[in-house]
């Protein structure tokens, strides 16, 4: 397959890109050959520079690049690099929420041929794209990127914490049973919190099962509809007051990551925790390779599906992974695009699944996964089902713009009141999508 030129009018693009001047990158490897870079997150990394060497061909050598470790501080260097035309990003991994807003500004290439076709028929229920994961990659009726992995968040618990309180874990659980069960038990219960993506995707899950969206209408741009100032979203708020002045509060809420609840699973004294966290919580707690996690405590480690915002509503759990897309200015699109099917191939969702805890987007991965016997198969169809019964965040070309507005006026969780913030935001919200307020 030979590689095709993009554009003229690239040189002077790059002539005015001083921002990108001191992580330029050259064109060619230390083979000699072109180089094609692809720009991972921090995520299964490992498993990124495996695949790199093996979808390298003769004719191109592909290297990773890594991105910061924050999904904002990704999209950030990102739309930095393609705002500017850079030919050197060639490939890249995308949280889903960023492809929509990457597309309509025309930087990445349209994704045609049969994955694209299976993409569009997964999007309707049919092909072997997780249909959660297949939505987060179209745009305006178009595929601009493929599914790589399909991450999801399940409530992760102490089977003894959870048993000590009394709660049937068979059944759903609602959010407020969970934090009255671990303060009742002297436990806490874990969440993302700080001011950053991750808190927004909090706010989201708990808007959305509450039966609201944060906005609608997404199609009309800053014209979208905003939803916050409702009852699904006074429910949102008052869930994580309600956390915030429980003694089931982590002391670190208000700066808490998907790292910083791990270590209160299994503390030295203390009956543990309930946390939501994504896919990866089962194999950075499975003992072997160092890891602190005997084999006891490991048998106590509990999974159910994400907690219900509102008694007898379903949750929806966040949907969350990473896409791969190709970048719109790289010189070697084709290429790029070859390169890109070869790392979202069946083997490689397998083997990030078994090796890095992260689960795939096809349903024939899913099935070799549940195959090998790494996971317990009850939870490898929780993962399935909450990606595709889940809740992704507002798919916006303005969506970084949501997110922060979201973020400043929902930050921190200790000052979040039902009766002000889900009004104030909301206004505040509006005021940015029309141009009113900056963020």
């Amino acid at each position: 397959m030979t590689s095709r030129r993009t554009r003229p009018g690239r040189a002077a693009a790059v002539a005015v890109a001083g921002v990108l001047a001191s992580t330029a990158l050259a064109a060619c490897s230390d083979s000699g050959k072109p180089r094609l870079n692809w720009y991972v997150n921090p995520d299964g990394v490992p498993v990124f520079e495996k695949y790199a060497k093996e979808c390298s061909t003769g004719e191109y050598d592909l290297e990773v690049q890594l991105l910061p470790s924050g999904a904002t501080d990704q999209r950030t260097q990102l739309a930095r690099r393609l705002a500017a035309e850079d030919s050197s990003t060639d490939l890249m991994n995308l949280d889903p929420v960023f492809v929509a807003e990457f597309a309509n500004a025309g930087w990445l290439q349209e994704v045609e041929g049969p994955i694209a076709d299976s993409v569009q028929q997964s999007v309707e229920g049919e092909g072997d794209y997780l249909s959660g994961a297949a939505e987060t990659v179209t745009w305006d009726d178009k595929v601009f990127a493929i599914p790589l992995w399909a991450n999801t968040q399940v409530l992760w618990y102490r089977k003894s914490l959870a048993e000590a309180a009394g709660l049937d874990m068979t059944k759903p659980v609602t959010w407020d049973q969970v934090i009255e069960a671990a303060a009742a038990e002297g436990g806490t219960v874990g969440v993302q919190a700080n001011k950053y993506e991750a808190y927004v995707v909090w706010i989201n899950a708990l808007v959305q099962g509450a039966g609201g969206d944060i906005v609608s209408d997404t199609e009309a741009g800053r014209d979208a509809k905003v939803d916050l100032d409702s009852d699904a979203g006074r429910k949102a708020a008052a869930i994580i007051q309600k956390l915030a002045d429980s003694p089931a509060a982590q002391p670190d809420l208000s700066v808490s990551n998907e790292g910083t609840s791990l270590g209160q699973m299994f503390p030295a004294e203390g009956p543990g925790e309930f946390m939501v966290n994504w896919t990866f919580v089962y194999k950075n707690y499975e003992p072997g390779d160092g890891k602190p996690t005997t084999p006891e405590q490991f048998k106590d480690l509990g999974w159910t599906r994400y907690p219900q915002t509102v008694a007898g509503e379903e949750s929806k759990p966040p949907v969350g992974g990473i896409d791969i897309g190709v970048g719109a200015y790289s010189e070697h699109p084709d290429w790029a695009m070859e390169a890109a099917e070869c790392i979202t191939s069946k083997q490689a969702q397998v083997d990030l699944a078994l090796d890095a805890g992260l689960m795939p987007s096809t349903n024939s991965a899913y099935d070799e996964v549940a195959a090998s016997g790494n996971y317990p198969k009850d939870l490898i169809e929780l993962f399935r089902t909450s990606v595709d019964e889940g809740g992704p965040r507002p798919k916006s070309a303005f969506y970084a713009m949501i997110s922060g507005a979201i973020q400043a006026r929902w930050h921190s969780p200790t000052s979040v009141d039902p009766d002000s913030t889900p009004e104030k935001s909301g206004k505040y919200l509006q005021d940015v999508l029309e141009g009113k307020s900056l963020l």
